[in-house]
């Protein structure tokens, strides 16, 4: 059978030069919420490398959806930076799309402006804080706040955005039982806890006209026992596409619960202190985050098995697969199994040019060893291949690193 890894593929409005596409994976390379030199660079190197299209992560579409100090916040003030951005991604002949999200309780007053806030009211260990459950009549503006954002990425010259309703950011803390114990019409069955979602898929249809695609990522899966499962998922995929979504971005986990069910392997402990400011969260890390951020196996195309539930469901739907995919056989058996097009993160971070080197060897494998380094240094500093640093890791980093490549 033909490889459809280098046919174009069409999302709504935009057509992509091939099936690949950089997933929003977060860069932490914005100083002060805004782009940098340093993503410009790392986007336009993936975009030479032969992706269809690089996804810029994740844009805060307000202030208080930002969860670091070094993630981007899609406001007018940062136009003309991020202008740069997508032409030079467009000069590579890559498309350019950006994730448009809100982290809701993932986040602390001195990083957002404000408590964080959420479906309900509560505390989130993971961060930690304090979370306030969002009035109901402050929904609206935040919905209308995602369509402000679809604007100013057409502004900024983006061809797509990607809204972010997965991992435990605020629609799935909408959408997650385990989130949402709301007592009004925005909480209870799913009917009801999808309700500010069709309110954010509104607002973005609207703003996004005929000439943006808009694609949305959403979870198969929560990752735990008391999140989502498959069956309110697919529901869910099926009011998304009824509200006009372009693709959907087939992922799972949450972050505040099950962060290595998204990523799978382990976090590298010793590595995410060590780049950490925060002395007590260094040494809390330190002492207690293998208990709190516990290791899910790695495994090539660790979601294929749900995604596959999904392409089955819904025959005619344009669907993208995500998830632990570092070869070009794995890619291709994707592609064969129906979906449109794959996304790929830490693949494209160890070799920008991935994509042109599966064009000419089929047996083509990038060399990440999982060893998760890359995220564990992406919450203090930009995210990176230790591979690819031009400084020497200190031996005890190293020697973490090395340990969780023999596993």
């Amino acid at each position: 059978m033909e490889s459809k890894l280098f046919t174009p593929v069409t999302f709504g409005p935009l057509t992509l030069r091939n099936r690949t596409i950089r997933s929003a994976a977060f860069e932490s390379m914005c100083p002060g919420n805004a782009p940098s030199q340093m993503l410009l660079d790392y986007h336009r190197s993936v975009a030479a490398g032969g992706v269809g299209m690089t996804t810029v992560a994740y844009a805060a579409v307000t202030q208080s959806g930002l969860s670091f100090d070094r993630q981007l916040w899609l406001r007018p003030e940062i136009i003309s930076g991020l202008r740069e951005v997508t032409g030079a991604i467009h000069t590579e002949g890559a498309a350019a799309g950006i994730q448009i999200g809100h982290c809701g309780n993932m986040s602390h007053k001195k990083i957002c402006g404000t408590t964080p806030i959420s479906a309900s009211t509560g505390f989130n260990l993971y961060s930690p804080t304090f979370v306030r459950g969002m009035k109901r009549e402050e929904l609206p503006e935040m919905a209308r706040a995602y369509g402000r954002a679809v604007h100013l990425a057409r502004e900024a010259g983006f061809d797509a955005v990607e809204v972010h309703a997965g991992h435990g950011y605020l629609i799935s803390q909408f959408l997650s039982p385990y989130t949402n114990h709301r007592k009004d019409d925005y909480g209870g069955l799913l009917q009801n806890r999808m309700r500010f979602m069709e309110m954010v898929m509104n607002e973005v249809m609207t703003a996004a006209g005929s000439d943006m695609a808009v694609i949305v990522k959403m979870n198969m899966r929560d990752g735990f026992k008391g999140g989502m499962e498959t069956d309110e998922s697919l529901q869910v995929a099926k009011r998304l596409l009824a509200l006009g979504a372009h693709a959907l971005v087939l992922s799972g986990g949450f972050v505040s619960k099950a962060p290595m069910y998204v990523m799978r392997g382990a976090m590298p402990i010793r590595s995410m202190a060590y780049y950490m400011d925060c002395w007590w969260l260094k040494y809390g890390v330190r002492m207690f985050g293998k208990w709190m951020i516990p290791t899910v196996p790695f495994r090539e195309a660790y979601f294929l098995e749900d995604a596959l539930k999904f392409r089955a469901a819904l025959p005619e739907a344009p669907l993208i697969y995500v998830g632990g995919l570092v070869s070009r056989e794995k890619i291709d058996e994707v592609l064969d199994a129906g979906f449109d097009a794959v996304q790929m993160a830490r693949a494209l971070l160890n070799e920008p040019e991935f994509v042109n080197r599966m064009r000419r060897e089929e047996q083509a494998r990038c060399n990440c060893g999982h060893s998760n380094y890359c995220i564990g240094r992406m919450y203090t500093i930009e995210m990176a291949c230790h591979q690819h640093l031009k400084e020497k890791l200190p031996p005890c980093l190293q020697r973490e690193i090395e340990k969780l490549e023999k596993q």
